[in-house]
């Protein structure tokens, strides 16, 4: 008892501090939900669950929401397989392999304007890099337009973020392979095993628990990216990029619509809460069967 006091004290202040930042937001934004505010600042009237209901029986929040689950299982995907490519590298040992670990995650910490700005110096039809390195490798006759059709969008989209995300993955996933022994290796050599089988056998299953919790974060923060995806396409084109955080803005400040923009966070931050709750179960009780 006295250690979960001494404890609780350590991280109250930090608790404080998220419930005054997150908290009193979240308490207005389920307020101005069962309002029908239009314009941020102008009175509204109790509309009770007919936000909820509108937005609910439309089809543009569930096509949004398609398109979020999209955008979270490609990036997750993607992702997934450079930082495991990248951490195996890394957690060998050849010259430079300091620096490395050091350099690889610039990507991560570049800001996010200065990540748009040289993409679309990279993928520009007039000057770009991009087109003319695939036009001389025969890949394609004439430069394409990666933002100009709705496929070719959001796989730009997700190529992009997974760039510029995976290096983080890619260090988290190398953290949990330290923690590896070496000896379980040595003995896997010994016995002759392949290097196929000491990553089936011995890498990923002692890997999971990283990866769970990678899998959380991950989910949180891909489904809640706004910048990337609106700083190069604006949720276009034909709303083919138009994920739910993407929704969410235009219905406040393109559609003067605030308290409908509110519902919609309401109902997403919902879906998120279920998730961690369900995910960090999950994780919980696969650590106690192990």
């Amino acid at each position: 008892m006295k250690n979960s006091t001494l404890a609780f004290v350590f991280v109250a202040p930090a608790l404080l501090f998220l419930l005054a930042v997150l908290g009193w937001p979240l308490v207005q934004a389920i307020l101005l939900s069962f309002q029908n505010v239009g314009v941020i600042g102008s009175e509204g009237r109790f509309v009770g669950l007919d936000n909820y209901a509108a937005v609910l029986g439309g089809a543009g929040f569930w096509r949004a929401f398609g398109r979020s689950i999209v955008w979270v299982v490609a990036n997750a995907l993607v992702q997934t397989v450079l930082a495991l490519v990248t951490a195996l590298i890394l957690n060998q040992k050849f010259p430079g392999v300091r620096i490395a670990r050091t350099w690889i995650i610039l990507t991560w910490i570049v800001p996010t304007v200065v990540i748009v700005i040289i993409w679309r110096w990279l993928l520009s039809t007039s000057g770009g890099m991009i087109n003319p390195l695939l036009v001389q490798a025969g890949v394609i006759d004439r430069p394409v337009g990666f933002f100009a059709t709705r496929e070719g969008a959001m796989t730009t989209l997700i190529m992009i973020n997974s760039w510029r995300w995976f290096p983080f993955t890619a260090l988290m996933m190398l953290a949990g392979l330290t923690r590896i022994p070496g000896d379980l290796y040595e003995a896997a050599r010994i016995d002759g095993a392949s290097a196929l089988k000491r990553f089936t056998r011995i890498t990923w299953p002692l890997l999971q628990p990283t990866l769970m919790v990678l899998t959380v974060v991950g989910t949180l923060l891909s489904f809640n990216v706004f910048d990337v995806i609106w700083l190069l396409a604006a949720g276009g084109p034909a709303q083919a990029s138009q994920t739910l955080p993407v929704l969410i803005y235009e219905t406040a400040f393109k559609g003067y619509r605030l308290s409908e923009a509110a519902t919609i966070s309401v109902i997403t931050s919902i879906i998120l809460m279920g998730f961690a709750f369900l995910a960090t179960r999950a994780m919980l009780t696969n650590e106690a069967a192990r």
